[in-house]
């Protein structure tokens, strides 16, 4: 069961801070993983409070369930955070959201079960989907995947310098034999990198690629960002974590951007605040400190930024 697996929330009193939650306010998890951050936010709300939680996982959805289904501040929806703004919207709450949290990426319970096929440590079936029950699995897009394609990924995704060869070499084994399980694409890229980084798996970036890709993590990111600023409620807070560049990449240029509002050629005599400006940047990113990272080691990469809603 996905509740035997341990999760630790990554920078949880810092996220939790970044949400100023108010005891009545309206609040969206829009990762509910295994409630880490939901129940921080639930013991801060009052009896008038509310909390919307998404997850795309089965496992995670009956978590939710089992640990909050008795508690009337709380919901839960089976599916990505893209549709939030829609729930949100049929439930009436649309400029109404005190605070939305992001807790992007793959999550430790997801990475330790071995059925899940997530992990390049472990050997399970190829499958790298967060909703097993829905799309292509990784082994069967390996499947048919064009050669080129496939190349791209690699690189877009995971920024590996041998995509090509990689790419070549699944192309050619599936040929004679398919891709069925992690240690199956361990072995296959193991062999087609010719070189290795410092301290770092010959497999990690390919399988961080073919899973942002399987599960159109940074399409969804993109499309759930531009639905927030009309969610949120004069004063409330985004408040996202990420995991590597290409999310913290997104969340960034997106924060700033409606920070700044509509760029206009230098030279116009334009007086007055900028046009189309919904957020404000809250604070500087922030980190983990040494101790979380020598406690949870996966937390070493992650960021967290904040963004208010600008009346």
């Amino acid at each position: 069961m996905a509740t035997q697996h341990e999760h630790r929330s990554v920078l949880l009193d810092a996220a939790i801070d970044a949400l100023n939650i108010r005891a009545e306010g309206v609040y969206v998890d829009g990762t509910f993983g295994r409630g880490g951050h939901s129940a921080a936010i639930l013991e801060r709300l009052g009896p008038r409070g509310r909390l919307l939680g998404f997850d795309k996982d089965p496992a995670a959805i009956t978590v939710a369930r089992e640990r909050f289904g008795q508690d009337a501040r709380f919901s839960i929806t089976h599916g990505s955070f893209v549709m939030m703004a829609d729930v949100v919207e049929q439930g009436g709450l649309t400029g109404k959201v005190d605070g939305v949290l992001l807790d992007l990426g793959v999550s430790s319970p997801q990475l330790d079960d071995v059925a899940r096929g997530f992990s390049f440590m472990q050997d399970g079936p190829l499958d790298m989907r967060m909703n097993p029950e829905e799309g292509e699995s990784a082994a069967d897009w390996l499947a048919h995947a064009d050669e080129k394609v496939i190349a791209d990924v690699l690189w877009q995704y995971g920024e590996e310098r041998f995509s090509r060869r990689i790419a070549r070499a699944v192309v050619e084994t599936r040929a004679e034999s398919p891709l069925r399980t992690t240690q199956d694409l361990v072995r296959l890229i193991e062999q087609a990198v010719p070189r290795r980084e410092k301290h770092k798996h010959p497999a990690t970036r390919s399988f961080q690629a073919i899973r942002i890709f399987v599960n159109r993590e940074l399409a969804d990111l993109e499309e759930c960002l531009v639905r927030v600023p009309r969610m949120l409620a004069a004063g409330g807070r985004l408040v996202v974590i990420s995991f590597h560049s290409l999310e913290d990449r997104i969340v960034k240029r997106f924060m700033r951007a409606e920070a700044q509002g509509r760029v206009l050629p230098r030279g116009l005599p334009v007086m007055g605040e900028p046009e189309g400006r919904t957020l404000r940047l809250v604070g500087k990113a922030q980190r983990p400190g040494v101790a979380e990272v020598a406690n949870n080691p996966r937390a070493r990469s992650a960021v967290l930024r904040v963004a208010e809603r600008l009346a």
